[in-house]
């Protein structure tokens, strides 16, 4: 029985672009975690459903389209931000209501849901092409490298912004990566949690391995493979028990998280 599920195209496919996004999303979280900027990855899961609107409603790939919002999105709240004319949680605010706003407007020209709105939404690895797979390792990759490349900056910045601007790093460009490396992040997580859940993908696996208290990397490597356990788990139980991909993979992070809080509580 266990052996059949390798017998479908759409499980190797989603199994090959779930381990990507569990990869990168922990990578991207634990800054965000670290700067308190967990309710970026919440709003801009938000506008990348204005973005899947307008790849349904023009016949594009939504992946593409979605990833082409956010980014924009994701420079428009840094701008805003870096204003001072406007509080950053005001901002988040502005974007994910205006979008969502922009959304559902889309959505009524194209005369409301369907099923594969649906599954973008909530996630599917029905929805995950053989193109999706290519995009989302490209932007993967690319994401990666710019991580290496600008590793010990993000960490400065992460730790104490303040001391980082004195010390004369570019405070504004680092942010200003961090910001469009969610934005991808957010994108790349879409077919496989969906819209509304891709925000606890980047979040709760960070969130867990810092209830452990060990050092960065360790943090790091740990927010890793509860990100693996739980998506290759999730699409697992979802196939075999015909459940939400994306609803299975963080109920399965709350469960790891709920073990390892209530454990550290113990002792």
């Amino acid at each position: 029985m266990f052996t059949n599920i390798f017998q479908y195209g759409f499980i190797i496919r989603g199994l090959e672009a779930g381990i990507i996004v569990a990869i990168i999303a922990p990578l991207i979280g634990i800054f965000l975690v670290l700067r308190r900027y967990s309710l970026i990855a919440d709003t801009l899961s938000h506008v990348s459903l204005a973005g899947i609107a307008i790849g349904l409603l023009l016949g594009l790939n939504p992946v593409l389209t979605a990833l082409g919002v956010t980014i924009i999105a994701s420079l428009g709240i840094e701008k805003l931000r870096n204003s001072k004319r406007i509080y950053g949680e005001s901002a988040l605010a502005l974007f994910l209501s205006g979008s969502l706003a922009l959304a559902i407007v889309l959505l009524s020209l194209a005369h409301g849901f369907n099923t594969n709105l649906f599954n973008y939404l909530f996630g599917s690895i029905l929805t995950v092409t053989i193109n999706d797979i290519y995009i989302i390792a490209t932007l993967a990759v690319i994401l990666i490298i710019t991580l290496l490349l600008f590793y010990k900056e993000l960490i400065f910045v992460s730790f104490d912004e303040d001391v980082a601007k004195v010390s004369g790093l570019p405070t504004r460009l680092i942010n200003t990566i961090l910001i469009l490396l969610s934005a991808i992040t957010v994108s790349l997580s879409i077919p496989i949690v969906g819209v509304l859940l891709i925000a606890a993908l980047i979040v709760i696996p960070v969130v867990t391995a810092l209830q452990l208290r060990q050092s960065f990397l360790k943090t790091i490597i740990y927010s890793e493979v509860i990100s693996l356990f739980s998506v290759i788990a999730g699409i697992f139980v979802s196939f075999y028990f015909n459940l939400s991909t994306g609803g299975t993979i963080v109920l399965i992070m709350l469960a790891i998280f709920l073990v390892i809080f209530s454990a550290k509580k113990l002792y």
